[in-house]
């Protein structure tokens, strides 16, 4: 019923114990997951995963912040996103919330990155896996110039504004919603999420960070995603099991491969 659309169960505490995270995930009717890749280092564990289980898929991708690591080229992810359950390019985008005495003008090696998963979705048709934090401006911009209206993809772990919201969905992108959204001090992100249109939503998890109330502080797990759909059934007066049908649908749409059984 349910789908976590992001996790990271690759992760020390949840790749050492997968058979507990499923057999949780199974209990809470949490029936598929998306494994998502943060360096090249790590794909070939991520795409384990989703070779080992009929219920995982995964992406590839470099994540912003990651620093030291193998700077990934457009043929770098089109020959890893060629094999079987892949279906994403990501985790990708802009982080500026911590720069580490940097300014802006310096974190031009990170938009170089992002525009290289950009170039790697238009020439796979493969959805990307958008993460922005302290950085929704020119993350929208380098979406414009690269992608234009032929991009597509998904804002993950959504915490910006309505506005940015809404320049996403004219984009074409989905958003995805976390257990952020369950936290005390989140009214004005649920405010966000009573905006978005639910054939545009997504649910996840992020695991292990993040966890819902009333789980905040604990290592996060991928059956803990229906909390999330509780908070925005409350919010668009529906029902949990509806926000999960619906995120599930929305999920096949997305990422397509998925709804046609690839790989």
């Amino acid at each position: 019923m349910y789908v976590d659309s992001h996790c990271h169960l690759s992760y020390p505490g949840l790749a050492d114990r997968i058979d507990a995270v499923r057999a949780d995930m199974a209990a809470a009717d949490v029936d598929r997951a998306l494994c998502i890749c943060t360096t090249l280092e790590e794909f070939e564990a991520v795409h384990a995963l989703a070779l080992a289980y009929d219920n995982f898929w995964c992406s590839v991708g470099v994540h912003p912040d990651n620093e030291d690591v193998q700077e990934p080229t457009v043929d770098d992810l089109v020959s890893r996103a060629a094999r079987p359950r892949v279906v994403a390019i990501g985790e990708t985008g802009l982080d500026y919330y911590r720069l580490d005495g940097r300014g802006v003008d310096e974190m031009a090696w990170q938009r170089e990155r992002f525009r290289v998963h950009i170039r790697a979705s238009l020439a796979t048709g493969l959805p990307l896996v958008i993460h922005t934090r302290s950085a929704s401006a020119d993350t929208l911009d380098v979406l414009r110039e690269e992608g234009g209206s032929r991009a597509t993809g998904v804002f993950h772990c959504f915490t910006e504004t309505a506005e940015v919201a809404r320049a996403a969905l004219d984009l074409g992108f989905y958003i995805s919603f976390s257990g952020i959204l369950t936290f005390k001090n989140a009214a004005e992100l649920r405010e966000v999420a009573r905006f978005v249109p639910l054939d545009r939503c997504l649910i996840e998890t992020d695991s292990p960070y993040l966890a819902p109330v009333p789980f905040r502080g604990k290592p996060n797990s991928p059956a803990w995603v229906p909390y999330v759909a509780r908070q925005i059934a409350e919010l668009k007066g529906s029902s949990p099991e509806a926000i999960g049908e619906t995120t599930s649908r929305n999920f096949e749409t997305l990422f397509g491969r998925v709804a046609a059984n690839a790989g």
